[in-house]
């Protein structure tokens, strides 16, 4: 009997959705090794690997066996995913274009040699295809007035809750989270805000008129149901939204993943109002064994430099934080109780913080492989962005879950 390599559900899995690896004809007992490669859209190779028993029927299947090394161990259905690692240093897993797949290539090879290229032979290959759109979820480009973004909206005709998507330094306009959020009954504006189009190159002024122009477009569309929308933020992202449920109306939900409650790298600007950013301190900056920079210690504290507190307490918003505690980028835990205890000090609602012990920075979709280390584009060098490749793993999947609770929660009284 040939070997083969079964992946299941067979149709359309979307990048977050988790899938069943199994092998057939195999030898009883036969060790054999997996393998998983895939290339991102600039070329840029990423594998994982890891060594198994087959059962006595020849059959493996990686819900029920452990790995017994390799890039993991132990049980862990999904570990060629998450386990994937750049073969370029500090390359960090992004989808630029949603309308396609990323292609997950699987080999079984014989024997306990798998690690190099050249090792084992191989007995069975399949490819396996993750996609960023659910069938039928309607992406529509977004160039309002100044408003440059992307809309997802769900296959069958709304309203839908409406939620506004905000990634972290470096600009551009990524559409994957808001793409497969889409997919959950979700109306998601992936918001570009600068190096993007014609918006600012640079980060050091953000006017929250450009955002309260996003929120009233996206409030006003046929598809979405209004009247409150939601906020969806990452690392400035997060920042930025807690800026916006400061300063601005109309936000009823907002999930905050590893953001800062200081202005950070630039200013905050609001009609006659602004919130300047803190201080760096360079001194405080180490360098770890590796030669990577590890900056967590390199801001000012808002409790120092009170002006760049970002001014939480006028928010009227239900807030999740969501924050990784081996964040190296920023003290996002000191962050979230920092807001937590000024909006409780002026009577507002206690938000919710869900902490992830040896979670890093990048808090993803499931099943994006960990960046423990990259470039970071305000530092202008590799950083130290913390996380345990297993601990962040299960700290993405459960982050999915909570974020899309959290909305329905607030948008729909669904639990």
């Amino acid at each position: 009997m040939a070997v083969t390599v079964v992946v299941e559900p067979a149709g359309r899995v979307c990048w977050d959705e988790p899938v069943r690896i199994a092998v057939r004809g195999l030898a009883p007992e036969q060790p054999v090794a997996l393998r998983a490669s895939l290339r991102d859209e600039k070329g840029a190779l990423f594998r994982a690997h890891a060594r198994y028993r087959a059962d006595a029927r020849g059959q493996l299947d990686l819900q029920r066996a452990p790995a017994l090394g390799g890039s993991f161990s132990g049980l862990e259905p999904m570990g060629l995913l998450w386990a994937l690692q750049p073969d370029k240093p500090f390359w960090r897993l992004v989808k630029r274009d949603v309308q396609t797949p990323f292609a997950l290539e699987l080999e079984v090879l014989d024997g306990h040699e798998p690690a190099g290229p050249d090792g084992g032979r191989v007995l069975a290959r399949a490819v396996h295809e993750r996609h960023f759109m659910a069938a039928g979820v309607r992406r529509v480009p977004v160039r309002e007035g100044r408003v440059r973004a992307t809309l997802f909206l769900p296959p069958e005709p709304g309203p839908y809750p409406g939620i506004v998507d905000m990634f972290g330094v470096g600009g551009g306009l990524l559409e994957y989270r808001a793409s497969l959020l889409a997919g959950k009954g979700f109306a998601v504006m992936a918001l570009a805000y600068y190096n993007y189009d014609d918006l600012p190159k640079g980060m050091d002024a953000m006017h929250m008129e450009y955002f309260e122009e996003a929120l009233n477009f996206l409030r006003s569309h046929p598809e979405v149901k209004g009247p409150g929308i939601g906020l969806l933020g990452h690392s400035k992202g997060g920042e930025l939204g807690l800026a916006v449920t400061s300063f601005l109306k109309g936000v009823t939900a907002a999930v905050i993943i590893n953001g800062s409650v200081a202005a950070v790298g630039g200013t905050i600007y609001y009609k006659d109002e602004s919130v300047p950013s803190v201080s760096l301190l360079r001194d405080k900056v180490k360098i770890t064994k590796d030669g990577i920079m590890d900056v967590v210690e390199g801001l000012q504290s808002p409790l120092v430099e009170e002006k760049s507190f970002i001014p939480v307490e006028r928010a009227d918003t239900s807030f999740l934080f969501l924050v990784g505690q081996d964040d190296h980028n920023w003290k996002s835990e000191f962050y979230a109780n920092e807001a937590s205890k000024r909006l409780q000090a002026h009577g507002k609602e206690k938000p919710q913080i869900i902490l992830y012990p040896e979670a890093g920075h990048y808090i993803e979709p499931p099943y994006f492989p960990l960046c423990r280390a990259g470039m970071h584009l305000l530092v202008g060098a590799n950083i130290l962005f913390g996380g345990e490749p297993r601990a962040h793993a299960v700290a993405q999947v459960d982050a999915w879950k909570q974020l899309q609770t959290f909305f329905h929660k607030h948008f729909s009284g669904k639990n």
